[in-house]
């Protein structure tokens, strides 16, 4: 499970320093990383002096324990090594520093990694972006749709057109969420064991106790059962959507979704630390994610006892990776490269040209969403020519194609919302610019 934040399709957004220092506006997650315009000179001495705001927002979380660990990675073009700012530990009271090959839950960070796995199999013609779902799965053939989306199950209306491959990489294939959907379906997807990622091995309070489908195929068959929220192709709704390409995945490819993961993008992208599992001899470098809840701060998922260092049953392409900065960042560098890392090409030009343009379908109307006026990619968020997304945890990543750059935040708390990180984020990058800009 994960929260997410992050045009329409082929139209770029003016940027300039100062338009941004003008704004007031924040864009949550995703949006407010990609909203960074980092020129050569934070690159030419050590990064902490030529983002100062950036460091003390830091370090302030830092110094104050809210939480354990915050790390900023800033990378320029192909350089292979990204900057960063701040550190921290593995958890609060413990001595062991954070690096960038430290773990953490990275939640709905994942889903642009699903994001390029689909678009590798519509370069290769395994998958057409507008085939239809039901000629891979052919249980989502005929979808019924909610009258109410929060009223009975049995009151449905035949839905008017397939769901498609974009339908599900852009959440508007009228699918529901365990984190989103309410009322009956909200229910049905706990019955079901609709689970979208992993938190804790006890249960936590406000978040319902799961058992979830014994593996990715069953969680998909158990989906196609319920009626969609909306009519695919009208309305975005944040979903479960994502999580199922990973099932298309495996029919088309005929691997599993991890294998599938592993041997074409963790594999040639040098990614040794992303895992769905985290291996035993891997714990040490796990951090501990928090819980905050009435101004207590409180261990949620320890690293020496992690969920994640057990097999899911069904691997969550919309929330279950865990991976360290380092690995993420070469990820956004393969992306930023259009495909190519260090020489190698992992994936196609057009493929990431493609996947990181504004999918939406023309006639979905984000006025009402969280995603007002940006457009939605393979499984992230479009703001111009940026791209990513953010995770439940904490965490966000983009890339900015105009600007040649890359960013993300590794943190790891719950939820996201308990501190106005995101916002303080983009308000301290402003003031360092116009500090560069004025001095």
């Amino acid at each position: 499970m994960a929260f997410g934040d992050f045009g329409r399709a082929g139209g770029d957004i003016a940027f300039s320093r100062r338009s941004l220092l003008r704004s007031s506006a924040w864009l949550t997650a995703g949006a407010a990383m990609s909203a960074m315009p980092m020129g050569r000179l934070a690159f030419a001495h050590d990064v902490s002096e030529s983002w100062p705001n950036i460091s003390t927002m830091v370090n302030s979380y830092l110094d104050s324990k809210k939480v354990a660990s915050m790390l900023v990675t800033l990378g320029d073009g192909q350089e292979d090594h990204a900057h960063t700012i701040g550190g921290g530990t593995l958890a609060l009271g413990d001595s062991t520093p954070i690096d960038e090959d430290s773990l953490f839950r990275i939640y709905s960070m994942t889903k642009p990694i699903t994001g390029m796995a689909t678009m590798m199999l519509i370069d290769e013609g395994l998958l057409g972006l507008d085939q239809p779902v039901g000629e891979i799965l052919p249980a989502f053939a005929d979808m019924q749709v909610l009258v109410d989306p929060e009223g009975p199950l049995e009151d449905t209306v035949p839905a008017d057109r397939p769901i498609t491959i974009r339908h599900l990489l852009t959440h508007t294939a009228g699918i529901g969420y365990l984190i989103t959907s309410k009322g009956p379906l909200g229910q049905a997807f706990v019955d079901q064991g609709l689970v979208g990622g992993r938190v804790s091995r006890f249960p936590i309070p406000g978040l319902p106790n799961v058992t979830p489908a014994p593996n990715l195929e069953e969680w998909a068959d158990r989906l196609a059962t319920l009626p969609l929220m909306a009519q695919p192709g009208t309305e975005w709704i944040y979903s479960a959507s994502i999580d199922l390409l990973g099932r298309v995945i495996e029919v088309v490819s005929g691997q599993s979704f991890e294998s599938f993961l592993q041997t074409r993008l963790f594999d040639p992208c040098g990614m040794s630390s992303t895992y769905f599992t985290v291996p035993k001899s891997e714990a040490g470098r796990l951090t501990t994610n928090y819980g905050i809840a009435g101004g207590l701060t409180l261990p949620i998922d320890t690293g020496a006892n992690s969920i994640f260092l057990d097999a899911p049953f069904v691997p969550s392409g919309g929330g279950g990776l865990v991976s360290s900065a380092k690995d993420y960042d070469r990820f956004l560098r393969m992306v930023l490269g259009y495909g190519l890392l260090d020489g190698e090409r992992v994936m196609s030009e057009s493929a990431v040209r493609v996947g990181t343009s504004n999918l939406l379908p023309d006639a979905v109307d984000t006025s009402t969403t969280w995603i007002a006026g940006e457009g939605h990619g393979a499984g992230g968020r479009v703001v111009g020519k940026q791209y990513g997304w953010g995770g439940a945890a904490g965490t966000l990543a983009s890339v900015d194609f105009s600007l040649n750059k890359r960013v993300c935040l590794f943190t790891q708390y719950m939820p996201t919302e308990a501190y106005p990180i995101r916002k303080e984020f983009l308000a301290a990058i402003q003031a360092d610019l116009k500090i560069k800009l004025l001095g």
